[in-house]
């Protein structure tokens, strides 16, 4: 199972990345997961960009995301609302095919974000026909250093939450596989 967890940061120090590579370092060993966190890279999306060659950082961007098995997103709120990179992200793939079917988390690291949350919900069920409510976990991290993030991360508390998200979403992404193809894998 290859999952692409999206950091919707584009902090270095990012508690968002932080929490995804501590998340990937605990992941069962029949999940992979790569972090995607150079959101602050993606030019301005612009429709007259997608009629010519795309600049290589979406295209690698676009390819992670068809060549996983599903996303997790994690984002931290601004100003009440999506991070600009991040819903800049989402909007290069608006036009494209490798989103519409791609099964779709959210992970929070905050005990605040409703508001982005809410947003954010609503953004990915417009261009996902499966992205998931029912898969979400929160952990509270806010204001850690990468560091402290890992150490509360893999606490067994944390450790068990982490684990029971991941396998739920994989168990969700192999469904939602086996629904698109009439339920028989390949």
């Amino acid at each position: 199972m290859k999952i692409l967890a999206i950091s919707g940061s584009a902090r270095i120090n990012s508690t968002n990345t932080a929490m995804l590579r501590a998340v990937r370092s605990i992941s069962p060993a029949n999940i992979d997961i790569s972090v995607f966190d150079r959101l602050g890279e993606l030019p301005v999306f612009s429709p007259d960009l997608e009629s010519r060659p795309l600049p290589q950082m979406v295209r690698d961007f676009i390819d992670a995301i068809a060549e996983s098995d599903g996303l997790i997103i994690a984002s931290p709120e601004y100003v009440r609302s999506i991070p600009g990179g991040l819903k800049n992200a989402i909007d290069w793939l608006v036009s494209g095919e490798e989103i519409i079917s791609k099964p779709i988390a959210l992970l929070h690291a905050s005990h605040r974000g409703d508001d982005m949350l809410a947003s954010l919900r609503t953004v990915l069920a417009t261009v996902s026909d499966r992205f998931t409510t029912d898969i979400f976990l929160r952990l509270h991290l806010m204001k850690m250093e990468p560091a402290d993030v890992f150490r509360a991360v893999e606490t067994s508390e944390n450790r068990s939450k982490v684990q029971a998200y991941l396998q739920a979403f994989a168990s969700f992404c192999v469904a939602e596989r086996e629904t698109a193809q009439g339920g028989n894998l390949s």
